[in-house]
Protein backbone atom coordinates (compact mmCIF):
# COMPACT_ATOMS: atom_id res chain seq x y z
CA UNK A 1 0.00 0.00 0.00
CA UNK A 2 1.50 3.30 -1.10
CA UNK A 3 2.02 5.79 1.69
CA UNK A 4 4.41 8.73 1.71
CA UNK A 5 5.27 11.09 4.52
CA UNK A 6 6.67 14.60 4.47
CA UNK A 7 7.39 16.88 7.41
CA UNK A 8 3.78 18.13 7.48
CA UNK A 9 1.80 15.67 5.38
CA UNK A 10 0.78 12.06 4.93
CA UNK A 11 0.03 10.98 1.37
CA UNK A 12 -2.04 7.81 1.39
CA UNK A 13 -4.74 5.85 -0.39
CA UNK A 14 -8.36 6.94 -0.11
CA UNK A 15 -10.80 6.00 2.66
CA UNK A 16 -14.58 6.23 2.83
CA UNK A 17 -14.34 9.03 5.40
CA UNK A 18 -12.41 11.16 2.88
CA UNK A 19 -15.45 11.56 0.60
CA UNK A 20 -17.17 14.33 2.58
CA UNK A 21 -14.06 16.49 3.07
CA UNK A 22 -12.99 16.03 -0.56
CA UNK A 23 -16.53 16.88 -1.71
CA UNK A 24 -16.24 20.13 0.27
CA UNK A 25 -13.00 20.95 -1.57
CA UNK A 26 -14.64 20.14 -4.92
CA UNK A 27 -17.72 22.25 -4.07
CA UNK A 28 -15.67 25.45 -3.70
CA UNK A 29 -15.91 27.54 -6.90
CA UNK A 30 -12.57 29.23 -6.18
CA UNK A 31 -10.81 25.86 -5.86
CA UNK A 32 -12.41 24.61 -9.07
CA UNK A 33 -11.86 27.84 -11.04
CA UNK A 34 -8.92 26.39 -13.03
CA UNK A 35 -10.19 22.79 -13.23
CA UNK A 36 -11.74 21.84 -16.58
CA UNK A 37 -14.65 24.27 -17.16
CA UNK A 38 -14.69 25.50 -13.56
CA UNK A 39 -17.79 23.51 -12.55
CA UNK A 40 -17.99 22.37 -8.94
CA UNK A 41 -18.60 18.74 -8.01
CA UNK A 42 -21.12 17.38 -5.51
CA UNK A 43 -20.62 14.47 -3.12
CA UNK A 44 -21.86 11.84 -5.59
CA UNK A 45 -19.52 13.12 -8.31
CA UNK A 46 -16.64 13.23 -5.82
CA UNK A 47 -17.35 9.64 -4.75
CA UNK A 48 -17.20 8.56 -8.41
CA UNK A 49 -13.89 10.40 -8.88
CA UNK A 50 -12.35 8.83 -5.79
CA UNK A 51 -13.46 5.40 -7.03
CA UNK A 52 -11.83 6.12 -10.41
CA UNK A 53 -8.63 7.29 -8.69
CA UNK A 54 -8.51 4.08 -6.68
CA UNK A 55 -9.11 2.06 -9.87
CA UNK A 56 -6.13 3.84 -11.45
CA UNK A 57 -3.98 2.73 -8.51
CA UNK A 58 -5.04 -0.87 -9.10
CA UNK A 59 -4.53 -0.72 -12.88
CA UNK A 60 -1.30 1.29 -13.08
CA UNK A 61 0.45 1.07 -9.73
CA UNK A 62 0.15 4.80 -9.22
CA UNK A 63 -2.62 7.33 -8.74
CA UNK A 64 -3.80 10.27 -6.73
CA UNK A 65 -2.99 10.26 -3.02
CA UNK A 66 -5.27 11.65 -0.35
CA UNK A 67 -3.27 14.43 1.37
CA UNK A 68 -3.68 14.45 5.13
CA UNK A 69 -2.31 17.07 7.52
CA UNK A 70 -0.07 15.15 9.94
CA UNK A 71 -0.76 17.33 12.96
CA UNK A 72 -4.57 17.20 12.73
CA UNK A 73 -5.51 14.25 10.52
CA UNK A 74 -7.55 16.65 8.36
CA UNK A 75 -7.92 15.87 4.65
CA UNK A 76 -6.42 18.79 2.71
CA UNK A 77 -7.05 17.47 -0.82
CA UNK A 78 -5.00 15.36 -3.20
CA UNK A 79 -1.75 15.09 -5.09
CA UNK A 80 -0.30 12.36 -7.22
CA UNK A 81 0.01 10.83 -10.64
CA UNK A 82 -2.48 10.22 -13.43
CA UNK A 83 -2.57 9.77 -17.19
CA UNK A 84 -3.82 12.99 -18.84
CA UNK A 85 -6.10 11.30 -21.38
CA UNK A 86 -8.00 14.56 -21.87
CA UNK A 87 -4.98 15.98 -23.75
CA UNK A 88 -4.07 13.32 -26.34
CA UNK A 89 -1.28 15.35 -27.93
CA UNK A 90 0.96 14.85 -24.86
CA UNK A 91 0.41 11.08 -24.63
CA UNK A 92 1.99 8.83 -23.64
CA UNK A 93 2.55 10.76 -20.42
CA UNK A 94 2.05 10.69 -16.69
CA UNK A 95 0.92 13.92 -15.04
CA UNK A 96 1.64 15.11 -11.52
CA UNK A 97 -1.25 17.13 -10.15
CA UNK A 98 -2.74 18.50 -6.95
CA UNK A 99 -5.85 20.11 -5.53
CA UNK A 100 -6.06 21.49 -2.01
CA UNK A 101 -8.86 23.19 -0.15
CA UNK A 102 -8.55 26.95 0.31
CA UNK A 103 -7.68 26.76 4.03
CA UNK A 104 -4.46 25.03 2.93
CA UNK A 105 -3.36 27.53 0.27
CA UNK A 106 -0.35 29.78 0.65
CA UNK A 107 1.55 27.53 3.06
CA UNK A 108 3.73 25.60 0.62
CA UNK A 109 1.68 22.43 1.11
CA UNK A 110 0.97 21.89 -2.60
CA UNK A 111 4.69 22.06 -3.34
CA UNK A 112 5.54 19.77 -0.42
CA UNK A 113 2.94 17.22 -1.48
CA UNK A 114 3.77 17.38 -5.19
CA UNK A 115 7.51 17.09 -4.48
CA UNK A 116 6.80 13.80 -2.67
CA UNK A 117 4.70 12.62 -5.65
CA UNK A 118 7.51 13.52 -8.06
CA UNK A 119 10.01 11.57 -5.94
CA UNK A 120 7.56 8.63 -5.95
CA UNK A 121 7.25 8.86 -9.76
CA UNK A 122 10.97 8.70 -10.40
CA UNK A 123 12.37 6.75 -7.46
CA UNK A 124 9.55 4.28 -6.74
CA UNK A 125 7.88 3.85 -10.13
CA UNK A 126 10.90 4.42 -12.38
CA UNK A 127 9.18 6.83 -14.75
CA UNK A 128 11.32 8.53 -17.41
CA UNK A 129 9.37 11.78 -17.56
CA UNK A 130 6.41 13.50 -15.96
CA UNK A 131 4.30 16.42 -17.07
CA UNK A 132 2.02 18.86 -15.32
CA UNK A 133 -0.72 20.81 -17.07
CA UNK A 134 -2.27 24.10 -16.01
CA UNK A 135 -4.65 26.51 -17.65
CA UNK A 136 -2.96 29.70 -18.80
CA UNK A 137 -3.51 32.23 -16.02
CA UNK A 138 -3.26 29.69 -13.19
CA UNK A 139 -0.12 31.33 -11.87
CA UNK A 140 -0.22 29.56 -8.49
CA UNK A 141 0.06 26.13 -10.14
CA UNK A 142 2.74 27.39 -12.53
CA UNK A 143 4.79 28.53 -9.51
CA UNK A 144 4.49 25.07 -7.94
CA UNK A 145 5.62 23.49 -11.23
CA UNK A 146 8.65 25.80 -11.35
CA UNK A 147 9.54 24.91 -7.73
CA UNK A 148 9.43 21.24 -8.74
CA UNK A 149 12.03 21.97 -11.43
CA UNK A 150 9.53 21.60 -14.27
CA UNK A 151 9.82 23.78 -17.36
CA UNK A 152 7.16 24.79 -19.91
CA UNK A 153 7.36 22.70 -23.08
CA UNK A 154 4.06 23.35 -24.88
CA UNK A 155 1.10 25.69 -24.97
CA UNK A 156 -2.07 24.41 -26.60
CA UNK A 157 -5.84 24.37 -26.24
CA UNK A 158 -7.83 21.85 -24.24
CA UNK A 159 -9.51 19.89 -27.07
CA UNK A 160 -13.04 19.89 -25.68
CA UNK A 161 -13.07 23.17 -23.72
CA UNK A 162 -10.95 25.41 -25.91
CA UNK A 163 -9.21 26.85 -22.84
CA UNK A 164 -5.50 27.50 -23.27
CA UNK A 165 -3.25 25.18 -21.27
CA UNK A 166 0.47 25.12 -20.66
CA UNK A 167 2.30 21.81 -20.35
CA UNK A 168 5.37 21.62 -18.10
CA UNK A 169 7.76 18.66 -18.04
CA UNK A 170 10.55 17.13 -16.00
CA UNK A 171 12.69 14.19 -17.06
CA UNK A 172 14.21 11.61 -14.75
CA UNK A 173 17.64 12.90 -15.78
CA UNK A 174 16.73 16.49 -14.89
CA UNK A 175 15.31 15.27 -11.58
CA UNK A 176 18.47 13.29 -10.78
CA UNK A 177 20.85 16.15 -11.58
CA UNK A 178 18.79 18.69 -9.61
CA UNK A 179 19.57 16.61 -6.53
Amino acid sequence: MARLETPRLILRRWREEDIGPMAAVNADPEVMRWIRDGAVLDEEQTRARVRAWEDEWEARGFGLFAVEIRSTGELAGFTGLSVPGYLPEVLPAVEVGWRLGRPHWGQGLATEAARAAVRFAFEERGLDRIVSIAQVGNDASARVMAKLGMRPVLETAHPSLGRRVRVFALSAEQYATAG
